[in-house]
């Protein structure tokens, strides 16, 4: 890890936020693992037994499910044959569905989820647990010194980040990991946002930030996978309509406040330049009332976005 991703990482750890807790009297009681697997045969039993073997240690009461994703391999044979708790979604519904239907299962307050893959190191959980009680969720943020993240997915990675902790006003080290601490009553409180795909851990992360609640990011290493990446160029627009759509659902004058000032200032430089030439023109105009139609549309939207929030909130 560098030494300006090591300070961004204590800096964001030590933030002392407002913020909305939920309980936390149960968080000792029990760990539910959710290992959500798609076409994962060829690492399946290993992941299950490394988790076994961590949380046997863990000093916790737990329970692992696997959700086998509609998978066109044995993976769903092999998981079953560990004797581990299996849900079979039946077709390919998603990351994001696999992950709601673990969670809809768990017996317990706190889950953990993790990829089939072998990318994540399981070992890092104990160590994440740890900051369950003061953290409303715990994020495996891949910065540590071995980090095998594809080259060809790194610059579109961190172009999402960035927008994402400018949207969300403060930084976020890595905004879909795949190993997270969190609570089952806050993925069900905000499931109506959460999608089916990829994108449920960059929605859970960008709800929670935007809406206060503590989250602690914990350096990890990121391994290479077992078999081929389900990641395809594509998704990376996807997720960024996500951060979009998320961003203007929580705090949309982030959105509408520069936006509208970009085309203001085109127009307010082009009035400027008319005037030199005693005419005015009407793309001024058009500019500078472009800005301000963005500018009320964005005051509408955070007035309507804050009265969903507090509705929700009752």
């Amino acid at each position: 890890m560098s030494e300006t991703q090591e300070k961004t990482v204590r800096r964001t750890a030590l933030q002392e936020a407002p913020a909305r807790a939920v309980e936390r009297s149960n968080v000792a009681a029990g760990v539910t693992v959710v290992v959500p697997a798609y076409n994962e045969e060829g690492a399946i039993v290993a992941q299950i037994e490394k988790i076994r073997g961590v949380m046997n240690s863990a000093g916790h009461p737990w329970e692992l499910i696997v959700v086998d994703d509609g998978s066109a391999d044995a993976t769903a044979a092999k998981a079953e044959s560990t004797g581990v708790r299996l849900i079979r979604q039946g077709r390919n519904r998603g990351y994001g569905a696999a992950l709601k239907a673990g969670v809809h299962a768990a017996q317990h307050e706190l889950i953990v989820i993790v990829d089939a893959d072998g990318t994540y190191p399981v070992e890092a959980i104990p160590a994440m647990l740890e900051h369950a009680d003061e953290h409303d969720m715990v994020v495996g943020a891949r910065v540590a010194g071995n980090v095998q993240i594809p080259l060809a997915r790194r610059p579109a990675k961190w172009v999402l980040g960035r927008l994402a902790s400018y949207l969300a006003e403060q930084e976020i080290p890595d905004l879909n990991s795949g190993l997270r601490v969190m609570k089952k009553s806050l993925v069900e409180k905000f499931e109506h946002l959460l999608p089916s795909g990829f994108s449920f851990t960059t929605t859970i992360t960008l709800a929670l930030l935007c809406s206060d609640y503590r989250v602690y990011y914990h350096p990890i290493e990121y391994h290479k996978r077992v078999g081929h990446s389900k990641i395809r160029a594509k998704h990376a627009y996807m997720f960024l309509l996500l951060i979009l759509r998320t961003i203007v659902y929580f705090n949309p004058l982030r959105i509408f406040l520069p936006l509208g000032a970009l085309f203001f200032v085109a127009g307010m430089a082009k009035f400027g330049y008319d005037i030199t030439l005693w005419n005015l023109s009407e793309s001024a105009v058009m500019g500078v009332l472009s800005g301000v139609i963005i500018w009320c549309v964005g005051l509408l939207a955070d007035q309507i976005s804050r009265m969903a929030l507090y509705m929700k909130s009752r």
